[in-house]
């Protein structure tokens, strides 16, 4: 049955507190960045465990800030894995450096060491990892396996909240870890990004670069009568920070995560054990019930030889039912901005058949029964 109201795939879960938190930062008369942001970036450093959180205006931007202070350049190479958002080849680019996709681990969709080992040469500079959907990759493992030189930067847009094997959690590692606080996100400010680290002089250099290069924020050149509002460049920056307006909702978001989290389980628990009977591949969700998972999004494998069609008519025929399935992500591999000609066997094949199933704090376990309900009706007529 077709539901009246369009289920989008994620959606944020915003109460009466953001809406509080933002009216009295619109009643402050301050809205860019000052103390909310202060206090949201010192708040994230406990939850990840990290020394330095850096706010920017994007995971995008969060990303390319951490390959500029890694020293990529021209003529390097960045291996990252194909089955990821646009951005984090992207910003590899924009360097006038060289993506290099490797293949992932079909039982993770995630890169893996053998799978970043098969692509370095003596130009690579920096590997990216991407906790796809909220699983962590083990970073510690695939450090034993690089030289020292090369640099390890975790896209974990998908992984707030999410653990690593040895149960500390994602930002804490050492590397420069990128998260977003994008409109889908576990933790949503409408946009925005982070960057968790430890080094306190990266840590530095990154506030400056967010903001044009400026030594001092804008909160302290005009709330302290004791600085002038000069200052010196010494280095090219960008206009990439954060605002007040935004780590308001950060740090209402921040401590309703446990909320957040108890209802994405519930989803992702009814799924699991709904859509096992389906002969739908439940592997990559193996893991997906386990407290380390942020539960991001929810990956399905479609049987599509047995169905008699492909899995974008499965999309278009539960989107016409208005449940707001999704694909994460094509494969970036195959388009023609990247220039590359390269094969990548388990990518390709998951790319092919692989839907995201609607799953937000929003969301109510009614509306899960409905997804389940849709697909199994659509797959049933269909191997009829």
């Amino acid at each position: 049955m077709t539901r009246q109201q369009y289920l989008p795939f994620g959606k944020p879960n915003f109460s009466h507190l953001e809406i509080s938190a933002i009216t009295q930062v619109l009643e402050s008369g301050w809205i860019g960045m000052g103390k909310e942001t202060i206090a949201f970036e010192k708040e994230l450093e406990t939850y990840l465990e990290a020394d330095h959180v850096v706010t920017v205006d994007s995971c995008t931007s969060a990303l390319f800030l951490s390959l500029l202070v890694s020293g990529v350049q021209p003529g390097d190479e960045v291996i990252c894995p194909s089955l990821t958002w646009c951005s984090t080849a992207n910003v590899i680019l924009y360097l006038g450096a060289t993506p290099v996709f490797c293949d992932i681990d079909p039982k993770t969709f995630c890169v893996s060491s053998e799978s970043v080992q098969e692509k370095l040469t003596e130009r690579t500079k920096a590997v990216i990892v991407v906790h796809l959907g909220g699983l962590a990759v083990d970073v510690e493992d695939l450090r034993e396996t690089l030289p020292d030189k090369i640099t390890i930067i975790e896209d974990a847009a998908h992984a707030l909240g999410s653990k690593y094997p040895n149960g500390k959690p994602v930002g804490s590692s050492g590397n420069l870890t990128c998260f977003s606080f994008y409109a889908n996100k576990n933790l949503s400010t409408g946009d925005g990004g982070a960057i968790a680290l430890f080094e306190q002089e990266i840590a530095e250099r990154l506030s400056s670069l967010r903001q044009n290069g400026m030594p001092l924020n804008a909160w302290k050149r005009f709330t302290n009568p004791k600085t002038l509002a000069q200052f010196e460049l010494r280095e090219l920056g960008y206009k990439m920070n954060y605002t007040d307006l935004q780590a308001c909702i950060g740090r209402i978001q921040l401590r309703r995560q446990p909320e957040f989290q108890r209802i994405r389980w519930e989803i992702a628990n009814y799924y699991y054990q709904s859509l096992s009977c389906l002969g739908i591949s439940l592997d990559f969700q193996d893991q997906l019930l386990h407290e380390y998972h942020a539960r991001h999004l929810f990956l399905i494998v479609l049987p599509i030889e047995t169905l008699g069609q492909t899995r974008d008519e499965i999309l278009i025929a539960m989107r016409s039912q208005n449940i707001g399935v999704s694909i994460h992500y094509p494969p970036l591999h195959k388009m023609s901005l990247y220039q590359t000609h390269v094969s990548l066997p388990h990518t390709e094949d998951i790319c092919r058949r692989i839907i995201t199933l609607p799953i937000s704090a929003s969301m109510t376990l009614d509306d899960g029964v409905d997804v389940v309900d849709n697909l199994k009706n659509l797959m049933e007529s269909k191997q009829k």
